[in-house]
């Protein structure tokens, strides 16, 4: 009998757990939705501000900044993927807020106090890394595609056509593919800025230290190069940036760990819970007088 009420009372904490949870998704998903319809409706000036780098890189070029709907329905999908995306970043915040209230609760005072200001510095850093990739590298990309433009003119006919006119290729953009490719800058940058939040968080909770991130450095290297060329469009330019900028992050991630190693130990030096990898190799195991001190403690133990 008090098997099964001990079972029961066990039961009930998961149960509210699983209860309050429930709540705060519900909380999360109705805010993202409200988000969501409010961006619908300013879906224009929205698009129109995202389309900045591409204007000013037509612009510089001489050319009119019009994007084209190539089906019905495109207009409509372009509309949601902008209220997509600023409904989630305009909710983001009180999603945040949802999901700390329901952790904070099973955390110590000073978990909470090492926990929070990496929430705060994640979508700090998101924000900054979509804001690098928007001004800069989005401008660059565009500026290198727009390159392969061809402008008809005189004396440009059609090699081998007698009488054809000069050839023209010029830029008739998609909204809807330019919307895909920028987005793809903004959250692919916005994803790398994360770097230093996510390494410092894991070697506070001891997963990676300073001289392990150094030790893999080279592997590192070859991981951004591979993120540059998936990432970024095939031009050397953009993926240059892209790979000093990803691995200026990863350097202050191993000094922000080291950083973090060095703030423990002195925690723990204070404490008097430090202890030297090298106290455990005062005593070398060959020394005689090591020996004759190791036999006298046999012998007071057995005394």
């Amino acid at each position: 009998m008090s098997a099964s009420n001990d079972m029961e009372e066990s039961s009930a904490p998961l149960i509210e757990h699983l209860a309050e949870l429930r709540t705060r998704l519900i909380h999360s998903v109705v805010a993202f939705i409200i988000g969501m319809v409010i961006c619908f409706t300013m879906a224009t000036p929205i698009f129109n501000f995202l389309t900045e780098p591409l204007c000013s890189v037509l612009a510089d070029r001489g050319q009119d900044c019009d994007l084209i709907f190539i089906s019905p329905q495109e207009g409509f999908f372009v509309a949601i993927k902008v209220s997509l995306l600023g409904g989630f970043m305009l909710a983001f915040p009180y999603i945040a807020n949802q999901m700390w209230r329901f952790v904070a609760p099973g955390l110590y005072k000073s978990e909470k106090g090492a926990f929070l200001p990496f929430l705060v510095a994640s979508p700090f850093m998101f924000i900054l890394g979509a804001s690098f990739a928007f001004y800069v590298v989005t401008p660059l990309a565009y500026d290198f595609f727009l390159g392969f433009q061809q402008f008809g003119g005189e004396g440009e006919a059609v090699e081998g056509v007698k009488g054809a006119a000069p050839l023209s290729v010029v830029f008739q953009g998609s909204a809807q593919e330019y919307l895909n490719l920028t987005i793809k800058f903004i959250v692919a940058f916005g994803m790398c800025f994360q770097l230093p939040v996510l390494l410092t968080l894991m070697g506070k909770a001891g997963l990676v230290s300073a001289v392990g991130l150094r030790s893999v450095r080279k592997y590192a290297v070859v991981a951004i190069l591979i993120l540059a060329a998936l990432v970024t469009p095939p031009d050397v330019v953009t993926q240059v940036i892209l790979f000093v900028v990803v691995y200026g992050l990863y350097e202050i991630s191993i000094q922000l760990v080291g950083r973090v190693e060095r703030k423990r130990e002195a925690e723990l030096r204070a404490q008097g819970l430090w202890v030297d990898d090298n106290e455990d190799e005062d005593f070398d195991l060959d020394d005689p007088l090591a020996d004759e001190m190791a036999g006298d403690e046999d012998d007071k133990g057995k005394s």
